[in-house]
């Protein structure tokens, strides 16, 4: 996708040093943490050391500060949750897995529905593509602790030698091109394949997005579910694919129909889709891709650039790359015993991600540059540097009708 009016950093200036906020906090306010607590049935009846905000906020801790043992993300985190009348008592490894189990995965996948979306804005640099906010589908594999219940319900990869040596979670994820925001995710285990579990994102889609998807998403009722979410497709399919030419156009793509399994033979009940094909050379090596697209008129969208636009799909690989290297680490196990707590997990992963990319938007938009030109790795080290000295926030859920900020 071209970048319009892209401006380079000052020779030496970082933009991720200009984030300098508790990301925890300011992204996901005490308020709207114990909305979400309230509304999933989690709230407690009696006081706790660890009541259910705390332990939102020590999940999100946990899944910033990934690899450090409980008590010490507790350590981090409890720098801040002083409320002027009492201090707070680092809970044990073990109260911290009964809090967990209490919370479950609902409050925080609640979490993650009410805040993540989108971030970019008209005048965010190279996040548009004419009238169209270009956004990505695609699935990686977690690999998680080595448990009966992990085993039983998500499974294992197959390997040259019998199974892999970890249970692995299936993740799919939706996320915005231009900032690597991640907006909808699903998960499940090994046997259910990306292409049923994106099912569960299109309700995310909507009128001016543009879905990009890699060969392996296509199926007539995949399309058929994405396209009526309003939102614009433009996925890549297989050279196999029967795709009859119905009419040339002037840019070279053509005009084709595709129809459900019932009615292929037949040809009943067509679908108009427009192909766009195109080969790429690479170390003496020659790739046909074949494109299908809603976008019916080369006038609103040529397939030249309908070509270079598809390029944009590698945005959500770097983005799953980015939790699973940077942020997660590499080689590194999911600490969740059971599924629930996988599922609070990596929702707690993802709304750090969320967060973090959200004030890396930020800080590109002040300067006028490509979120991309932003290190990821450089804000999260910044971003867990600050949030023991800016997340303070007390640690009781307020009452309904109490004043959050008492005295």
């Amino acid at each position: 996708m071209a970048r319009v009016r892209q401006v380079k950093s000052p020779a030496g200036e970082r933009l991720s040093d200009r984030i300098a906020i508790g990301v925890l906090t300011r992204a996901f306010p005490p308020e709207l943490v114990d909305e979400v607590i309230a509304e999933t049935g989690r709230a407690e009846q009696r006081s706790r050391l660890l009541p259910a905000r705390v332990v939102v906020y020590f999940v999100l801790a946990m899944c910033l500060f990934f690899g450090q043992p409980y008590e010490e993300v507790a350590r981090l985190l409890g720098e801040g949750l002083g409320d002027g009348r009492r201090s707070w008592r680092i809970p044990t490894t073990a109260a911290i897995g009964r809090a967990r189990r209490r919370l479950g995965s609902e409050p925080l996948k609640a979490l993650f529905a009410r805040v993540c979306r989108p971030v970019a804005v008209p005048e965010t640099a190279g996040a548009w593509y004419r009238r169209w906010r270009p956004v990505a589908v695609d699935g990686t594999t977690l690999d998680l602790a080595d448990t009966i219940a992990n085993d039983s319900f998500f499974g294992r990869p197959g390997s040259g030698r019998g199974v892999g040596a970890f249970p692995q979670a299936r993740l799919v994820a939706l996320a915005e091109c231009g900032t690597r925001a991640v907006f909808g995710a699903a998960v499940g285990p090994l046997s259910v394949s990306e292409q049923v579990l994106s099912r569960q994102l299109f309700a995310r889609l909507g009128e001016g997005m543009l879905l990009l998807a890699d060969r392996g998403f296509y199926g007539f009722e995949a399309w058929q579910a994405a396209r009526a979410s309003g939102a614009d497709l433009l996925w890549r399919v297989r050279k196999s694919a029967a795709l009859p030419v119905v009419r040339v156009l002037a840019d070279g793509s053509y005009l084709s129909t595709v129809h459900a399994e019932p009615d292929r033979k037949s040809r009943r009940n067509p679908v108009v889709v427009r192909v766009v094909e195109y080969t790429l050379a690479r170390d003496g090596d020659a790739t046909v891709y074949r494109l299908l697209t809603t976008v019916l008129d080369p006038e609103e969208a040529p397939a030249r650039d309908l070509a270079e636009l598809y390029a944009q799909r590698w945005e959500i690989e770097t983005t799953l790359d980015e939790i699973k290297t940077h942020q997660r680490g590499p080689k590194l196990v999911l600490r969740s015993k059971y599924p629930w707590g996988v599922e609070q997990e990596i929702h707690g992963f993802l709304l750090v991600h969320h967060a973090i990319r959200q004030l890396m938007h930020q800080a590109a938009l002040g300067q006028g540059l490509d979120p991309d030109r932003v290190s990821f790795t450089r804000s999260l080290r910044i971003v867990r540097r600050q949030v023991p000295a800016q997340a303070a926030f007390s640690p009781r859920q307020t009452r309904p009708g109490a004043d959050p900020h008492p005295g």
